[in-house]
């Protein structure tokens, strides 16, 4: 096998200190330098990695030690190969996971760092304090399950007194600074309810990316941090997720967008093959697709417009007439009767089913999910058991249909968001990560 690429973690005290930023300035630095970088997500995550692509130029995969076993975790590590470098970009906090472990842990930053060998950059938000900044570091690095850490990247810097008033510090406790990030505002990504706007959705994001990758390589001491980097754990490689279908008919738009990079690829792969359409250019699913499936994604933001796609509402009824469909979270409400915005008014969807969901009192749903399959979901038997998460604001207002899960959360306690399921056609909140192996 050939050698593994050295890497490295960026990973924060906290969520909003700066994490998304830093990667993808990192990765357009360093590949503007000719430093082929291959980058990864921790956790679950799907509009991340849109970015991480574009910045790099080279597809990024979610590791997650929560829902995937060994030989995913290590099949998906080894896309690195052929890279000069591996940058994996963390989740929320180093050390924030969930309470009860999954297939491989709690799913945290630092689990992964550990698991592949990978030291840590931790980027902190020095905003309104000074050498303080050096006890948060210390901190994180004296904790008993913490990974090596490379250093540090100061973001949010005041001015050059303020860095240099937290750098002798950060010395003394043996800690590197590897750059010191100014203030800019004008640099961040907007955002909305479920992170980022997506990728595709930003017609100057090549020019945003450059420009941030332009202020990290003046700011950020690239040598030092690749001389910190460290050569991956390669581990005993799995197999890719199976297809559920031979050609399979996928919603891909700006309202359709919450695939997994690692399930497409792992279908392709196999040897499936993928038929994207839009629904909001109303576009009906291959007529000879074996499978439709609905990804989540916005739909909540166009529901005028897909209320009125009549010639994608019309071939998703036709093919529930002779073949599965299947939806996720977004995809799911689709398949519903109705969906109600954030102002109140009622949208009529697809009725293949009888959910009906609301916006008008947003309550975020949010949590890593076990499913037991109650019914056949395709590609799956029942009495299968599979990971993956929860993440959205709507209410359910009726969910009249047969269940198609139990679902629980990652402490064993049971939801009420199991999917539902009628005739040939499927849904859930759920979003499928992998298959649970025990």
């Amino acid at each position: 096998m050939a050698e593994r690429p050295p890497g490295l973690v960026i990973a924060a005290p906290a969520s909003g200190s700066g994490k998304t930023t830093v990667t993808l300035g990192l990765l357009r630095a360093l590949r503007a330098a000719g430093v082929a970088v291959q980058p990864f997500k921790n956790g679950p995550d799907y509009i991340d990695p849109a970015f991480h692509a574009r910045a790099s130029g080279r597809a990024s995969y979610n590791l997650d030690p929560w829902a995937m076993d060994e030989g995913l975790l290590a099949t998906l590590a080894a896309e690195a190969q052929g890279a000069d470098l591996v940058i994996a970009e963390g989740a929320m906090g180093l050390y924030d996971g969930t309470l009860t472990r999954g297939v491989a842990g709690h799913g945290t930053s630092a689990e992964l760092a550990r698991r592949f060998g990978w030291p840590v950059v931790l980027v902190i938000d020095v905003s309104g304090q000074a050498q303080s900044a050096a006890a948060v570091a210390h901190g994180f690095a004296s904790h008993p399950d913490a990974p090596p850490l490379a250093g540090v990247i100061l973001n949010r810097v005041a001015g050059a007194r303020h860095a240099a008033m937290i750098r002798p510090e950060m010395d003394r406790l043996g800690i590197a600074t590897l750059g010191a990030l100014p203030r800019r505002p004008d640099l961040t990504l907007p955002e909305r309810h479920l992170g980022l706007v997506q990728a595709g959705e930003q017609a100057d994001l090549e020019a945003r990316i450059d420009a941030i990758g332009r202020f990290v390589a003046e700011h950020v001491d690239l040598d030092a941090l690749r001389a910190a980097a460290r050569p991956g754990a390669p581990g005993t490689a799995g197999n890719w997720p199976a297809p559920p279908a031979q050609r399979i008919a996928i919603a891909r738009d700006a309202a359709f967008s919450f695939a997994y990079p690692h399930l497409l690829e792992g279908w392709r792969r196999a040897g499936a093959e993928i038929l994207p359409f839009s629904p909001l250019a109303d576009e009906a699913p291959d007529a000879g697709a074996d499978l439709v499936w609905l990804p989540g994604g916005y739909p909540e933001l166009h529901a005028g417009r897909i209320a009125g796609a009549t010639r994608f509402l019309a071939g998703l009824r036709a093919h529930a007439r002779t073949g599965p469909i299947h939806g996720e979270c977004g995809g799911y409400m689709v398949l519903g009767e109705t969906l109600i915005d954030k102002d109140g008014t009622a949208h009529a969807m697809a009725g293949l089913l009888g959910l009906v969901t609301s916006f008008e009192s947003r309550r975020l749903h949010l949590g890593y999910r076990r499913a037991e399959l109650l019914a056949p979901m395709p590609g799956h038997a029942p009495g299968t058991r599979l990971r993956g998460h929860e993440f959205h604001y709507s209410t359910i207002l009726s969910q009249p249909d047969a269940a198609l899960a139990r679902v629980t959360d990652a402490n064993g306690a049971d939801v009420a968001e199991t999917g539902s399921r009628r005739g040939p056609v499927t849904g859930s909140f759920f979003h499928l990560i992998a298959e649970d192996p025990r």
